[in-house]
């Protein structure tokens, strides 16, 4: 018995095993896609703070035969609101077509004073008498929170127009997760300038607060008056503003030498009267 009839018998006996597995993976695929659920979440669990929106990627398919409006609901805790996207829209139902799947966003948004811990919420999709459920966990850490002021509260300086003028800035961590990287920033008027020491806050535990070292300088000739200056903290996850009314006033020398100037002024103007006011 030659070789190659040797192989080809026992390709022969195996071909009705190789059969019978390609029969299994495709029963397995068929079962496997025929039980998937139609109501699923890219991701089941989100943990963040309270005082951001959670934010939940779904799928819903339709099953049925025919095309099918779902109405969308969430039994969601008290003061929490939900919205439901789709396409960027807010909707409330949502009508798919026989065998296809719709792409939903659920955002969650909790109350301010929403404690730590892990809060089940229920979504369901309901379709005449067929309701399908999905069960989303929002788990909160706490809250973000920061505060920007002065160690007095006074928000209002005075200063002479071409000096400069040392501003103490009290930052807060006024929530109950730890802030990173604060970064401090001004809107200052034209030609102003207004610098920090440090210029960014690391890392701030919750409650505690530290001080920054403000340096406003104001340019020479400014007229006198009130004028806004305008100081913002912030990271990626919270922010605080606050608005400094500086006052400026003229240096005593500009009006002494202003009083001078006038003084020259009404003394030229009698020495004309009197030379020739006479003719």
């Amino acid at each position: 018995m030659s070789a190659t009839t040797t192989k080809h018998q026992r390709i022969m006996t195996r071909s009705p095993y190789l059969l019978v597995l390609l029969f299994v993976l495709l029963f397995s695929n068929t079962v496997r896609a025929q039980s998937s659920p139609p109501f699923t979440a890219r991701l089941m669990n989100i943990e963040a703070a309270a005082n951001t929106t959670f934010n939940y990627s779904t799928k819903l398919k339709n099953t049925a035969p025919v095309s099918r409006v779902f109405q969308l609901s969430a039994a969601l805790p008290a003061g929490w609101n939900v919205s439901f996207k789709v396409d960027g829209m807010s909707v409330t139902s949502v009508n798919i077509d026989s065998g296809r799947t719709a792409d939903i966003n659920i955002e969650f948004t909790p109350t301010l004073d929403t404690k730590k811990g892990k809060y089940n919420i229920p979504v369901t999709a309901l379709v005449g008498n067929d309701s399908l459920k999905l069960q989303l966990e929002a788990v909160i850490k706490g809250t973000y929170g920061v505060s920007l002021s002065t160690p007095s509260g006074k928000l209002s300086e005075d200063v002479t127009e071409g000096s400069t003028k040392e501003l103490q800035l009290v930052i807060k961590n006024t929530g109950t997760i730890p802030l990173d990287n604060l970064e401090l920033n001004a809107q200052t008027p034209s030609q102003w300038q207004l610098t920090f020491a440090p210029t960014k806050v690391l890392h701030l535990e919750a409650g505690a607060d530290t001080t920054i070292l403000a340096t406003l300088q104001v340019p020479d000739k400014t007229l006198a008056g009130d004028y806004m200056t305008n100081v913002t903290v912030r990271n990626n996850n919270t922010n605080a503003k606050a608005d400094f009314r500086i006052t400026v006033k003229t240096s005593v020398l500009t009006g002494w030498l202003g009083l001078v100037i006038i003084l020259i002024a009404l003394g030229a103007v009698y020495f004309l009267i009197r030379k020739y006011g006479r003719r």
